[in-house]
């Protein structure tokens, strides 16, 4: 069932309590994986999902993945404090871009460690990086005890594309899961990434999408 791949997504900066309600209690309704939300809102997604199974994940050194690697720590371990049972963390883009790899993995490790044994899916901003930088990343990621892969903030210069989960997916283990993000709207667009090798979409259009699938499946 398409709807256990999604994280249904709310990460806009001017969200509301409303808006994060409305959020968690279609995830309910619909049976999504989770919601994925800023770190303000997790104590309060974990209210609203905790008689259900959904997970509640939320972001870290988020949009830019530029904060010192202290404070996605902190960020990190206050977020599973808060009630958080999955951390999407973004990459330092500028040091993959200069090729400090070894800094990355050490990153991604701390952030792992503080996570305590909660999935860490790290966020890659392929858009930003040659496929060369994109292998090199998922190794990093790989390496240092991530459970995914994500393609995209779906604030970077560019989302989700095919091409770029087809060579995350080549470019792991079989442990490791992809994830989709930045962009996916469409029935069709999420059928796509899951085909190139997606296993979890982040998306702000769960309800269309599921509801794009099931129309689908009546022809």
């Amino acid at each position: 069932m398409i709807n256990q791949l999604i994280d249904h997504t709310y990460l806009k900066q001017e969200g509301t309590l409303d808006q994060i309600t409305q959020l968690c209690q279609e995830a309910v309704t619909h049976q999504f994986w989770s919601v994925c939300i800023h770190p303000y809102w997790v104590p309060d997604a974990a209210k609203l999902t905790q008689d259900s199974p959904v997970r509640v994940c939320t972001v870290v050194g988020f949009p830019l993945g530029a904060n010192l690697s202290r404070t996605k720590v902190h960020e990190t371990a206050d977020a599973i404090h808060a009630g958080a049972t999955e951390i999407d963390m973004v990459i330092n883009i500028g040091a993959a871009l200069e090729g400090h790899w070894n800094f990355i993995e050490h990153e991604i490790h701390e952030i792992v460690s503080a996570a305590d044994s909660h999935l860490v899916k790290v966020i890659l901003e392929t858009a930003s990086l040659s496929p060369e930088q994109i292998k090199s990343a998922c190794h990093c990621a790989e390496n240092a005890g991530a459970g995914f892969v994500k393609t995209s903030t779906g604030f970077g210069k560019g989302g989700a594309t095919v091409e770029a989960v087809e060579l995350m997916k080549a470019s792991v283990s079989e442990n490791l899961g992809i994830k989709a993000s930045g962009g996916i709207k469409s029935a069709d667009q999420a059928q796509a990434m899951i085909k190139a090798g997606a296993t979890r979409l982040g998306t702000s259009s769960g309800i269309a999408i599921i509801q794009g699938s099931q129309s689908q499946s009546d022809y």
